[in-house]
């Protein structure tokens, strides 16, 4: 199957499968962190679409914890940044229907939170196709040390995604299991 087979497959999955409460334990981010550590306070999380794996409560625990939340805002020629954004803050909807921060300045994560439509156990991702996340990972990491880490509902791990030049392996995938 081709990356688009494979996306299309495991989102009609994703989304029969909303409703059931399916979380990612925060204490496996932190164990991460600090297995790794991580001593950066900068988030880079996302506003939850398309039945994406909903970050949300995640993210609020980070910020209890002292952290600042950074969400993505999307610009031209499919790029994007992050913009600083806190629980108390609004949000804009943008041209794909997404909430995004009001904030203009930029900020780059130390640890960035990727949706993810389906992985492999090689840590390689499909998203939705446009490469926003390869381009951002590959552009902030010529700027800074960053750990990447993809979350994801275990029944949209496939057996392998095919990968080209431009994709970006992520360097850990947390599920529900």
């Amino acid at each position: 199957m081709n990356k688009s087979e494979i996306r299309k497959k495991i989102l009609k999955i994703r989304k029969k499968n909303i409703s059931k409460n399916l979380y990612v334990n925060f204490q496996d981010i932190l164990n991460i962190l600090k297995k790794n550590k991580i001593t950066g306070r900068l988030v880079g999380g996302y506003y939850p679409y398309n039945y994406e794996y909903n970050v949300l409560n995640i993210l609020e625990k980070f910020e209890k914890k002292k952290y600042k939340i950074l969400l993505p805002k999307i610009k031209k020629n499919f790029q994007m940044n992050f913009f600083k954004w806190s629980f108390n803050d609004p949000l804009e909807i943008n041209k794909y229907g997404i909430p995004e921060p009001i904030s203009d300045n930029v900020l780059y994560p130390d640890i960035l939170l990727i949706p993810i439509a389906a992985f492999d156990k090689q840590l390689n991702r499909i998203g939705y196709g446009g490469g926003f996340y390869d381009r951002y990972i590959k552009k902030i990491k010529e700027k800074k040390k960053i750990i990447t880490i993809g979350l994801a509902y275990s029944f949209q791990r496939v057996k392998k995604v095919p990968v080209n030049k431009n994709d970006m392996k992520l360097d850990f995938i947390v599920t529900n299991k």
